[in-house]
């Protein structure tokens, strides 16, 4: 498996990729390879949140559940599509929030890596998916991985914004230290469930206010 990872995960997550289960998701990965099944995101994108967001730079983390599984969306960035991608309804709805919320243009692109460059970690708790299968690669092992990646986060570092929306993300509480770090909890921002609670749930200014409040440069929003 092509791991393109930024150093400091590689040594902050060394012991995680040396486990029997990681051993088990590269196995699982190549047997769907050899079988021509179609994987996304493409390879050399599936870390590619811990390659534009290192370890070191991480103040906001926004957990989303597994990729899109439909052709030329999935880049490795939760709810984030590629440039030219029209953005999907969940990410609609972010960008709603983030116009009634803070003012921001409605972006033309889905293309959330300035969001990630600035220490927005993008994590999807399952990094991998079949092409048109959801969830399918949900029960492979990476859920030990993602939920070790967040014990890290919580553990080694201090101020963290963990922006946690919908249930299967607020599962992910017991996870974090809330005497170090900050947890802000709304509904998903599918179309399903925005109208109950993450329209007007303010996350993004809470989030800057919370970072200043600590003396961390806040995050620019615009795309």
């Amino acid at each position: 498996m092509d791991v393109k990872i930024e150093a400091s995960w590689k040594k902050v997550l060394k012991q995680e990729f040396d486990k029997m289960y990681f051993q088990q998701i590269v196995a699982h990965l190549k047997t769907e390879k050899a079988t021509k099944a179609v994987i996304f995101p493409p390879g050399g994108l599936i870390f590619n949140a811990f390659y534009c967001t290192p370890f070191d730079t991480v103040k906001v983390v926004i957990l989303g559940q597994d990729p899109y599984h439909n052709v030329g969306q999935a880049m490795g960035l939760s709810f984030s599509v590629p440039d030219g991608e029209p953005p999907p309804p969940s990410l609609q709805n972010i960008f709603k929030e983030l116009h009634q919320d803070i003012g921001m243009a409605i972006p033309t692109t889905g293309n959330l890596t300035p969001w990630a460059k600035q220490g927005v970690l993008l994590l999807n708790a399952v990094l991998t998916v079949r092409a048109n299968e959801p969830a399918s690669h949900s029960k492979i092992g990476w859920m030990n991985f993602t939920d070790a990646v967040i014990q890290k986060i919580s553990d080694e570092k201090e101020n963290i914004v963990f922006l946690l929306w919908g249930k299967f993300a607020q599962e992910k509480q017991l996870l974090i230290d809330e005497t170090k770090h900050l947890v802000l909890k709304a509904a998903h921002p599918s179309p399903l469930s925005a109208y109950n609670g993450f329209l007007g749930c303010k996350h993004f200014s809470r989030t800057n206010e919370a970072l200043i409040k600590n003396g961390i440069n806040p995050i620019d929003w615009s795309l």
